[in-house]
């Protein structure tokens, strides 16, 4: 049976003797496959392509890599940030040439394999207006996906690979060379003792932080959106206006004026509220416990607008037969919170209250413009305040401690994105069926 088979599958073949394996070996070679195929133009065209680009690239990308293993050889002459920053350019352009190549030599096999089967080779114009056809989508995107590159990937992998390197404030290049040194910066993060207990108790207000602030403003959203949206409130444009009020408003611009008015001194929430009900105001400013709670108020008054918008349209988009259903069956209210309300509002927003918790994990804003990270705090290379990536900005502008402020940014991005990819997973939102 295997033998018919394969005496069948060789007969539906036209052209038996055109072997692909032959097209992909002639490949290596740029082009040569293809004019192996009788693709003629396009053959021409890739092996003068990749002709210009070794032509072009190839003394580029070998130094560059070579560089990105030394990191130079002669110091205040060699600066290693220069061949650190070739060195990943080379890797970019070694993984398109390579990615290419790749791709020219399946395309060689597959045009093989097409033209075993009866496949006529097309003309000149048709094949051009064929390739334009496939390859539109890709020239569209090809702008964008290489702004992407070099605005982010580039950025990121200069990060990356400093946090593998020793320098500090007392190694800058040019003066000094850049030495590979491996995992040490982590080691450091977590064996030496103001490394580690810095680095926990940051980690620990981050999570603190990103949890109680989000929570709470998602809590106040909802609650106000199922207040405004009962049927016995009147006025409900005007008080949906005022609640989105705090959103209209560039967020740098209220929490430099929450900055002044919890000032320990002049400010009014002092001045004007506790002085004169208790007797004396608190040291919001200087004591790490009461800047995060003041923090935390303000994260939830400028958080909150946006989920209450969130939250506004999805209730209005809920039938009221599901209520009145309820209502038939005897539902108390919070039956019908917890079995209709709530989760359609999780179902819809789910996505969107994920970023929120994401977000506030990498809030600057609000901890550098209200205290710069502060007050500071024994035994710490950190404010009291401060969440990691304030942490990393002050390590890398005011310290000069980039390699550990690249390392701990590693960490960082590993959790969100780790946090984010499970949390996405499982909404509801993004799968294709679901049931309430």
């Amino acid at each position: 049976m295997a033998a018919d088979k394969k005496i069948s599958q060789d007969d539906l073949l036209v052209h038996p003797k055109h072997n692909p394996k032959v097209a992909a070996l002639l490949s290596i070679v740029p082009g040569m496959g293809q004019i192996y195929n009788k693709r003629y133009m396009k053959g021409t065209v890739l092996f003068i392509l990749f002709a210009a680009f070794l032509v072009a690239m190839f003394d580029f990308i070998t130094t560059g890599l070579q560089g990105l293993v030394t990191l130079g050889t002669e110091p205040r002459v060699d600066d290693s940030r220069v061949f650190l920053s070739n060195g990943i350019l080379s890797l970019i352009f070694a993984v398109f040439f390579l990615s290419m190549y790749g791709i020219s030599i399946q395309d060689a096999h597959k045009d093989a394999k097409r033209i075993q089967l009866g496949w006529k080779v097309p003309g000149m114009r048709e094949g051009f207006k064929n390739s334009w056809d496939n390859s539109f989508p890709y020239i569209i995107i090809a702008p964008g996906l290489t702004l992407l590159i070099f605005v982010v990937v580039f950025p990121l992998m200069f990060m990356m690979f400093l946090a593998f390197t020793n320098l500090s404030p007392n190694n800058q290049p040019p003066r000094h060379l850049l030495e590979w040194v491996g995992f040490e910066n982590f080691v450091n993060l977590f064996a030496l003792d103001i490394w580690r207990n810095t680095f926990v108790n940051v980690l620990s207000w981050t999570l603190i932080w990103t949890f109680v602030a989000t929570t709470l403003q998602i809590a106040l959203a909802m609650f106000l959106a199922i207040i405004v949206n009962d049927p016995r409130i009147r006025f409900k444009k005007l008080i949906r206006t005022v609640f989105i009020l705090p959103w209209a408003v560039p967020a740098f611009v209220t929490i430099i004026i929450f900055s002044a008015l919890f000032n320990d001194n002049f400010g009014a929430i002092n001045t004007q509220i506790l002085i004169p009900l208790f007797g004396e105001g608190l040291p919001w400013l200087q004591n790490a416990l009461y800047t995060r709670i003041a923090l935390i108020m303000i994260q939830v008054w400028l958080g909150f607008p946006f989920v209450y918008a969130l939250f506004t349209g999805v209730l209005q988009s809920i039938s009221s037969d599901w209520y009145e259903a309820a209502d038939i069956d005897g539902a108390s209210r919070w039956q019908k919170f917890t079995n209709i309300t709530f989760p359609h509002l999780m179902f819809a927003t789910g996505p969107l209250l994920i970023m929120q918790y994401s977000f506030n994990f990498n809030n600057f804003n609000i901890i550098y413009l209200f205290n710069q990270g502060g007050p500071p705090v024994r035994n710490q290379v950190a404010g009291g305040s401060d969440i990691l990536i304030s942490w990393v900005y002050s390590l890398t502008f005011e310290t000069g401690q980039i390699a550990m402020a690249a390392a701990i940014s590693i960490i960082l991005g590993l959790m969100v994105a780790t946090f984010a990819f499970f949390q996405f997973r499982r909404s509801r939102s993004f799968k294709e069926e679901g049931t309430f």
